[in-house]
Protein backbone atom coordinates (compact mmCIF):
# COMPACT_ATOMS: atom_id res chain seq x y z
CA UNK A 1 0.00 0.00 0.00
CA UNK A 2 1.42 3.38 -0.98
CA UNK A 3 2.08 5.75 1.90
CA UNK A 4 0.34 9.10 1.80
CA UNK A 5 2.74 11.89 1.02
CA UNK A 6 2.72 14.99 3.13
CA UNK A 7 1.98 18.16 1.20
CA UNK A 8 4.98 20.45 0.75
CA UNK A 9 5.19 23.49 3.00
CA UNK A 10 4.13 26.59 1.03
CA UNK A 11 6.76 29.23 0.37
CA UNK A 12 6.78 32.59 2.15
CA UNK A 13 5.50 34.24 -1.03
CA UNK A 14 2.65 31.75 -1.36
CA UNK A 15 1.77 32.20 2.33
CA UNK A 16 1.60 35.98 2.09
CA UNK A 17 -0.33 35.88 -1.19
CA UNK A 18 -2.87 33.52 0.38
CA UNK A 19 -3.16 35.84 3.39
CA UNK A 20 -3.65 38.84 1.10
CA UNK A 21 -6.42 37.06 -0.80
CA UNK A 22 -8.11 36.12 2.50
CA UNK A 23 -7.91 39.70 3.78
CA UNK A 24 -7.99 41.91 0.66
CA UNK A 25 -9.05 45.11 2.44
CA UNK A 26 -6.33 44.74 5.05
CA UNK A 27 -3.66 44.13 2.42
CA UNK A 28 -4.91 47.09 0.36
CA UNK A 29 -4.86 49.32 3.45
CA UNK A 30 -1.33 48.22 4.30
CA UNK A 31 -0.17 48.90 0.75
CA UNK A 32 -1.74 52.38 0.85
CA UNK A 33 -0.25 53.19 4.26
CA UNK A 34 3.22 52.00 3.19
CA UNK A 35 3.02 53.93 -0.09
CA UNK A 36 2.01 57.23 1.54
CA UNK A 37 4.51 56.76 4.39
CA UNK A 38 7.29 56.00 1.91
CA UNK A 39 6.39 59.06 -0.17
CA UNK A 40 6.46 61.34 2.89
CA UNK A 41 9.70 59.74 4.05
CA UNK A 42 11.49 60.15 0.72
CA UNK A 43 10.32 63.76 0.45
CA UNK A 44 11.53 64.47 3.98
CA UNK A 45 14.88 62.67 3.82
CA UNK A 46 16.13 65.21 1.28
CA UNK A 47 15.72 67.92 3.91
CA UNK A 48 17.39 65.77 6.56
CA UNK A 49 20.29 65.04 4.19
CA UNK A 50 20.69 68.75 3.52
CA UNK A 51 21.19 69.34 7.23
CA UNK A 52 18.00 71.37 7.63
CA UNK A 53 16.62 69.04 10.29
CA UNK A 54 19.85 68.48 12.22
CA UNK A 55 18.39 69.53 15.59
CA UNK A 56 15.34 67.33 15.17
CA UNK A 57 17.48 64.38 14.10
CA UNK A 58 19.77 64.72 17.10
CA UNK A 59 16.93 65.16 19.61
CA UNK A 60 14.89 62.35 18.07
CA UNK A 61 17.81 59.94 18.26
CA UNK A 62 18.50 60.90 21.88
CA UNK A 63 14.82 60.41 22.72
CA UNK A 64 14.81 56.98 21.07
CA UNK A 65 17.98 55.99 22.94
CA UNK A 66 16.33 57.08 26.20
CA UNK A 67 13.47 54.69 25.44
CA UNK A 68 15.97 51.89 24.78
CA UNK A 69 17.84 52.62 28.04
CA UNK A 70 14.57 52.64 30.01
CA UNK A 71 13.53 49.29 28.50
CA UNK A 72 16.90 47.77 29.43
CA UNK A 73 16.68 49.23 32.95
CA UNK A 74 13.20 47.82 33.44
CA UNK A 75 14.29 44.37 32.26
CA UNK A 76 17.23 44.09 34.69
CA UNK A 77 15.22 43.10 37.81
CA UNK A 78 14.14 39.94 35.96
CA UNK A 79 17.64 38.60 36.69
CA UNK A 80 16.70 38.37 40.38
CA UNK A 81 12.92 38.00 40.42
CA UNK A 82 11.72 34.42 40.36
CA UNK A 83 8.29 35.27 39.05
CA UNK A 84 5.85 38.12 38.61
CA UNK A 85 2.20 37.54 39.42
CA UNK A 86 -0.16 37.92 36.53
CA UNK A 87 -2.08 40.54 38.53
CA UNK A 88 1.06 42.67 38.92
CA UNK A 89 2.02 42.16 35.28
CA UNK A 90 -1.44 43.21 34.08
CA UNK A 91 -1.38 46.28 36.32
CA UNK A 92 2.05 47.32 34.97
CA UNK A 93 0.88 46.86 31.40
CA UNK A 94 -2.27 48.87 32.19
CA UNK A 95 -0.05 51.65 33.52
CA UNK A 96 1.96 51.61 30.29
CA UNK A 97 -1.24 51.61 28.21
CA UNK A 98 -2.60 54.65 30.05
CA UNK A 99 0.61 56.59 29.46
CA UNK A 100 0.56 55.67 25.77
CA UNK A 101 -3.05 56.81 25.40
CA UNK A 102 -2.37 60.12 27.16
CA UNK A 103 0.81 60.66 25.14
CA UNK A 104 -1.15 60.09 21.95
CA UNK A 105 -3.76 62.64 23.02
CA UNK A 106 -1.72 65.43 24.62
CA UNK A 107 1.67 65.14 22.90
CA UNK A 108 0.64 64.03 19.41
CA UNK A 109 -2.98 64.78 18.51
CA UNK A 110 -3.26 68.23 20.15
CA UNK A 111 0.01 69.55 18.64
CA UNK A 112 -1.04 67.98 15.34
CA UNK A 113 -4.37 69.83 15.41
CA UNK A 114 -2.59 73.11 16.19
CA UNK A 115 -0.04 72.59 13.40
CA UNK A 116 -2.72 71.53 10.92
CA UNK A 117 -4.83 74.60 11.68
CA UNK A 118 -1.81 76.90 11.34
CA UNK A 119 -0.79 75.41 7.99
CA UNK A 120 -4.29 75.15 6.46
CA UNK A 121 -5.83 78.23 8.08
CA UNK A 122 -8.89 76.21 9.05
CA UNK A 123 -9.73 74.17 12.15
CA UNK A 124 -11.77 71.72 10.10
CA UNK A 125 -9.04 71.19 7.50
CA UNK A 126 -6.41 70.92 10.24
CA UNK A 127 -8.47 68.25 11.97
CA UNK A 128 -8.97 66.42 8.66
CA UNK A 129 -5.20 66.33 8.10
CA UNK A 130 -4.66 64.74 11.53
CA UNK A 131 -7.49 62.25 10.88
CA UNK A 132 -5.73 61.21 7.67
CA UNK A 133 -2.61 60.57 9.72
CA UNK A 134 -4.59 58.59 12.33
CA UNK A 135 -6.07 56.41 9.59
CA UNK A 136 -2.65 55.81 8.02
CA UNK A 137 -1.18 54.82 11.39
CA UNK A 138 -4.02 52.40 12.10
CA UNK A 139 -3.81 50.90 8.60
CA UNK A 140 -0.05 50.50 8.89
CA UNK A 141 -0.24 48.65 12.23
CA UNK A 142 -3.26 46.59 11.14
CA UNK A 143 -1.40 45.39 8.07
CA UNK A 144 1.83 44.70 9.96
CA UNK A 145 -0.13 42.79 12.61
CA UNK A 146 -1.84 40.71 9.95
CA UNK A 147 1.23 39.92 7.85
CA UNK A 148 4.08 39.82 10.40
CA UNK A 149 4.45 36.50 12.27
CA UNK A 150 4.38 37.13 16.03
CA UNK A 151 2.99 35.82 19.31
CA UNK A 152 1.61 37.52 22.38
CA UNK A 153 1.99 36.12 25.89
CA UNK A 154 -1.49 34.59 26.10
CA UNK A 155 -2.82 35.02 22.58
CA UNK A 156 -0.92 32.31 20.70
CA UNK A 157 0.92 32.68 17.39
CA UNK A 158 -0.60 34.80 14.63
CA UNK A 159 0.40 36.46 11.39
CA UNK A 160 1.37 35.01 8.03
CA UNK A 161 3.96 32.24 8.23
CA UNK A 162 3.96 32.06 12.05
CA UNK A 163 4.23 28.26 11.92
CA UNK A 164 7.71 28.56 10.40
CA UNK A 165 9.27 30.53 13.25
CA UNK A 166 10.28 29.51 16.76
CA UNK A 167 8.32 30.82 19.72
CA UNK A 168 11.11 33.05 21.01
CA UNK A 169 11.38 34.87 17.67
CA UNK A 170 7.60 35.23 17.55
CA UNK A 171 7.81 37.03 20.90
CA UNK A 172 10.64 39.21 19.58
CA UNK A 173 8.59 40.23 16.52
CA UNK A 174 5.61 41.02 18.76
CA UNK A 175 7.78 43.31 20.91
CA UNK A 176 9.19 44.96 17.79
CA UNK A 177 5.67 45.70 16.51
CA UNK A 178 4.89 47.24 19.90
CA UNK A 179 8.04 49.40 20.18
CA UNK A 180 8.17 50.68 16.60
CA UNK A 181 5.25 53.17 16.89
CA UNK A 182 6.65 54.45 20.20
CA UNK A 183 9.95 55.25 18.51
CA UNK A 184 8.16 56.84 15.56
CA UNK A 185 6.16 59.01 17.97
CA UNK A 186 9.37 60.26 19.62
CA UNK A 187 10.95 61.03 16.24
CA UNK A 188 7.90 62.87 14.91
CA UNK A 189 7.52 64.88 18.13
CA UNK A 190 11.16 66.05 17.95
CA UNK A 191 11.27 66.47 14.16
CA UNK A 192 10.79 70.26 14.36
CA UNK A 193 13.27 70.61 17.22
CA UNK A 194 10.39 71.61 19.54
CA UNK A 195 11.20 70.57 23.12
CA UNK A 196 7.69 71.53 24.32
CA UNK A 197 6.26 68.76 22.13
CA UNK A 198 9.07 66.21 22.24
CA UNK A 199 10.20 66.28 25.87
CA UNK A 200 6.89 65.33 27.57
CA UNK A 201 6.29 62.55 25.04
CA UNK A 202 9.82 61.12 25.27
CA UNK A 203 9.67 61.28 29.08
CA UNK A 204 6.33 59.47 29.18
CA UNK A 205 7.41 56.75 26.77
CA UNK A 206 10.67 56.22 28.65
CA UNK A 207 8.79 55.95 31.97
CA UNK A 208 6.29 53.42 30.62
CA UNK A 209 9.13 51.45 29.03
CA UNK A 210 10.44 50.55 32.51
CA UNK A 211 7.47 48.40 33.66
CA UNK A 212 7.01 47.23 30.08
CA UNK A 213 10.62 46.00 29.90
CA UNK A 214 10.15 44.06 33.13
CA UNK A 215 6.89 42.49 31.93
CA UNK A 216 8.50 41.43 28.64
CA UNK A 217 11.55 39.92 30.36
CA UNK A 218 9.37 37.96 32.80
CA UNK A 219 7.18 36.71 29.94
CA UNK A 220 10.28 35.48 28.10
CA UNK A 221 11.45 33.71 31.26
CA UNK A 222 8.04 32.06 31.56
CA UNK A 223 8.45 30.90 27.94
CA UNK A 224 11.53 28.91 28.99
CA UNK A 225 14.45 31.27 28.41
CA UNK A 226 17.26 31.65 30.93
CA UNK A 227 17.10 34.85 33.01
CA UNK A 228 20.18 36.32 31.29
CA UNK A 229 18.87 35.58 27.80
CA UNK A 230 15.38 36.85 28.64
CA UNK A 231 16.78 40.15 29.95
CA UNK A 232 19.10 40.47 26.94
CA UNK A 233 16.30 39.98 24.41
CA UNK A 234 13.93 42.29 26.32
CA UNK A 235 16.62 44.99 26.45
CA UNK A 236 17.51 44.51 22.77
CA UNK A 237 13.85 44.96 21.85
CA UNK A 238 14.22 48.57 22.96
CA UNK A 239 16.55 49.17 19.99
CA UNK A 240 13.42 49.46 17.86
CA UNK A 241 12.77 52.82 19.53
CA UNK A 242 15.84 54.70 18.20
CA UNK A 243 15.23 53.02 14.82
CA UNK A 244 11.60 54.16 14.89
CA UNK A 245 12.68 57.61 16.05
CA UNK A 246 14.93 58.05 13.02
CA UNK A 247 12.03 56.96 10.82
CA UNK A 248 9.72 59.43 12.56
CA UNK A 249 12.15 62.33 12.13
CA UNK A 250 12.51 61.54 8.45
CA UNK A 251 8.76 61.15 8.07
CA UNK A 252 7.82 64.56 9.45
CA UNK A 253 10.81 66.80 8.64
CA UNK A 254 10.08 67.80 5.06
CA UNK A 255 6.74 68.89 3.64
CA UNK A 256 4.77 71.29 5.81
CA UNK A 257 1.75 68.97 5.97
CA UNK A 258 4.00 66.02 6.76
CA UNK A 259 4.34 67.24 10.36
CA UNK A 260 0.64 67.12 11.40
CA UNK A 261 0.14 63.98 9.29
CA UNK A 262 3.16 62.38 10.98
CA UNK A 263 1.86 63.30 14.44
CA UNK A 264 -1.51 61.75 13.57
CA UNK A 265 0.15 58.66 12.09
CA UNK A 266 2.22 58.06 15.24
CA UNK A 267 -0.85 58.61 17.43
CA UNK A 268 -2.95 56.23 15.32
CA UNK A 269 -0.26 53.54 15.50
CA UNK A 270 0.05 53.86 19.29
CA UNK A 271 -3.70 53.87 19.91
CA UNK A 272 -4.04 50.80 17.68
CA UNK A 273 -1.38 48.93 19.68
CA UNK A 274 -3.02 49.85 22.99
CA UNK A 275 -6.52 48.81 21.92
CA UNK A 276 -5.55 45.81 19.80
CA UNK A 277 -2.84 44.28 21.97
CA UNK A 278 -2.13 45.79 25.38
CA UNK A 279 -5.63 46.17 26.83
CA UNK A 280 -6.83 42.70 25.68
CA UNK A 281 -3.60 41.24 27.13
CA UNK A 282 -4.33 42.79 30.54
CA UNK A 283 -7.89 41.41 30.59
CA UNK A 284 -7.16 37.78 29.74
CA UNK A 285 -6.53 36.68 33.33
CA UNK A 286 -9.56 38.26 35.01
CA UNK A 287 -7.64 41.27 36.35
CA UNK A 288 -9.68 43.92 34.56
CA UNK A 289 -10.06 46.14 37.64
CA UNK A 290 -6.37 46.51 38.62
CA UNK A 291 -5.44 46.81 34.94
CA UNK A 292 -8.01 49.58 34.43
CA UNK A 293 -6.89 51.39 37.57
CA UNK A 294 -3.32 51.12 36.31
CA UNK A 295 -4.40 52.57 32.96
CA UNK A 296 -6.10 55.52 34.66
CA UNK A 297 -3.05 56.13 36.86
CA UNK A 298 -0.78 56.06 33.81
CA UNK A 299 -3.06 58.48 31.97
CA UNK A 300 -3.01 60.86 34.96
CA UNK A 301 0.80 60.69 35.28
CA UNK A 302 1.24 61.52 31.60
CA UNK A 303 -1.27 64.38 31.83
CA UNK A 304 0.73 65.89 34.71
CA UNK A 305 4.00 65.38 32.82
CA UNK A 306 2.60 67.10 29.75
CA UNK A 307 1.41 70.04 31.87
CA UNK A 308 4.70 70.33 33.78
CA UNK A 309 7.09 69.84 30.85
CA UNK A 310 5.05 71.03 27.87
Amino acid sequence: MELARSSPTPSWRATWLAEAQTHPWTSAGLALAIAVTAWLLVASLARVAAGEAEAGLRLGLLGGLAGFAATALGALPALLLRNLSSRTEDTLLGLAAGMMLAASSFSLILPGLAAGEEISGSRALGAAVVVVGLALGALLMLGLDQFTPHEHTHGGPCGAGCERIGRVWLFVFAIALHNLPEGMAIGVAFSQGDMDVGLPLASAIALQDIPEGLAVAMALKAAGLSPLRAVGIAAASGLMEPVGALLGVGLASGLALAYPIGLGLAAGAMIFVVSHEVIPETHRNGHQTPATLGLMAGFAVMMVLDTALG
